[in-house]
C-alpha cells in the first residue's frame, strides 16, 4: 500500500462529501423562488456538547467550502424537474414562474420537493445518495395577514444591544441552539398569531435577520426547539456586510420586507421587532411606502435607556397603525385580542 493510500485511508487529505442546504423560502401558485447553498459537508453537530466541540461547529459554519458554478435540478412530487446552477459562492436561486405549484402544497402552504446534483461526473460523494429535500411556503387562502419578525432580542435572546456585541459572540459560539432561550411567551403569541381569530387561518410568519446565512441551521433548530410557528428564515450572505456607501441601498432587512409586501399584493402584514436596532425606522418607512397594508408594529422594549427613548420619540405622533411597545408578551397578546388578529 503506498504512502498516499495510507494518508487517505487515514481519512488525511480525503475530501470531504457535498450537500445541498435548502433555506426555506417564498413563493405562489405560479412562482417558484427557491434559494439555498451547496458546500461540503463539515459533519456539524448542532447539538454537540463542550466548549471545544461549539467552538469548532462555529468555525466549521463560517468556513466552508462552496461548490461553485455546479449545475442541480429541483423535482416536484408529480415528477416535473426545474434545473439551476450555483454561483460562485455556492448558493443558488431558483426564481421560476410555473403554474400549478399550489395544487402540490399541504394544507399549511408547504411545498414540498428534492434537490439533488445534476452533474453525474462530479467525481465527489455526494451525502443522502444525493436526495435532498426542500419546502418553500405558498400562504395558504385563508390567510388573513402575514406575520414578519426580527429573530435577535425579539424572540431569542442574543444581546444585540451589549457593549462591542460581546454577548452576541458568546451566545452564538458557547451556547448550543436546543439550549438558547427564546423570550417569555413569544413562541405561544406566534402561534396565536399562526392560527388567528377563527383558530384555522394558517397565516404565514416570515423571520428576518441580519446574521448571516451561515446560521440557518443554527437558527432553524432553535425555532423548531421552542416550538415557533415553521416560516421562511430570511438572512443575507457574508458579502453583504461589507460597508454600505452613505446614500446606497437599503438595509438588507428592509429590502426582504418590500420583497414580501410586494410579492403577496393583497396580504396585510404585522410587524415584530425590537427597540435596540433599527427597526421601528425601517417599520415606519416600510408603512409609508406601503399605505394600508400594515395593520400593527410591535416592538420589544431593551434594557437601553437612550434607545427606548430614541423609539419613544419616534412613534410619539405615529397615529395611523396600532402601534405597542411590548415589556411583556401578555401585553402583545391582549393588543392582538383587542384589535381582532387572535
Amino acid at each position: 500500500m503506498s504512502k498516499d493510500r495510507n494518508f487517505n485511508a487515514m481519512g488525511i487529505f480525503k475530501k470531504d462529501k457535498l450537500q445541498i442546504i435548502n433555506f426555506q423560502s417564498y413563493g405562489s401558485g405560479t412562482r417558484l423562488y427557491v434559494r439555498g447553498r451547496a458546500i461540503e459537508d463539515e459533519n456539524i453537530d448542532l447539538d454537540q456538547k463542550g466548549i471545544f466541540n461549539l467552538m469548532g461547529n462555529t468555525w466549521k459554519r463560517f468556513e466552508t467550502d462552496e461548490v461553485r458554478n455546479t449545475a442541480l435540478k429541483i423535482t416536484f412530487a408529480n415528477g416535473e424537474t426545474v434545473q439551476g446552477t450555483t454561483d460562485d459562492d455556492g448558493y443558488y436561486l431558483f426564481d421560476k414562474n410555473i403554474e400549478g405549484l399550489q395544487s402540490l402544497a399541504n394544507d399549511e402552504g408547504w411545498l414540498s420537493f428534492e434537490l439533488s446534483f445534476s452533474n453525474p461526473n462530479l467525481k465527489r460523494e455526494v451525502v443522502l445518495q444525493n436526495r435532498f429535500t426542500g419546502e418553500m411556503l405558498i400562504p395558504n387562502e385563508h390567510a388573513k395577514f402575514g406575520v414578519i419578525s426580527d429573530i435577535d432580542d425579539t424572540i431569542l435572546h442574543t444581546g444585540v444591544v451589549s457593549s462591542l456585541k460581546w454577548k452576541v459572540i458568546i451566545n452564538t459560539m458557547f451556547k448550543r441552539a436546543t439550549k438558547r432561550r427564546q423570550l417569555e411567551g413569544a413562541s405561544d403569541f406566534y402561534m396565536k398569531l399562526h392560527n388567528g381569530k377563527t383558530g384555522s387561518e394558517a397565516n404565514p410568519l416570515f423571520y428576518v435577520s441580519h446574521s448571516p446565512w451561515n446560521l440557518y441551521r443554527y437558527l432553524e433548530l432553535f425555532l423548531k426547539t421552542n416550538s415557533f410557528p415553521k416560516g421562511p428564515i430570511l438572512l443575507r450572505s457574508i458579502a453583504s456586510f461589507r460597508m454600505r456607501k452613505k446614500n446606497d441601498e437599503k438595509p438588507q432587512k428592509q429590502r426582504e420586507i418590500s420583497n414580501l409586501l410586494k410579492a403577496y399584493p393583497n396580504l396585510p402584514f404585522i410587524l415584530i421587532g425590537d427597540s435596540g436596532e433599527k427597526d421601528g425606522d425601517i417599520y415606519q418607512e416600510i408603512s409609508s411606502l406601503f399605505p394600508g397594508r400594515i395593520k400593527a408594529i410591535y416592538l420589544r422594549s431593551v434594557n437601553h435607556s437612550k434607545r427606548m427613548k430614541r423609539i419613544e420619540n419616534l412613534f410619539l405622533d405615529f397615529k395611523d397603525i396600532p402601534f405597542l411597545m411590548v415589556n411583556k408578551t401578555e401585553e402583545a397578546i391582549a393588543h392582538a385580542k383587542e384589535n381582532g388578529f387572535i
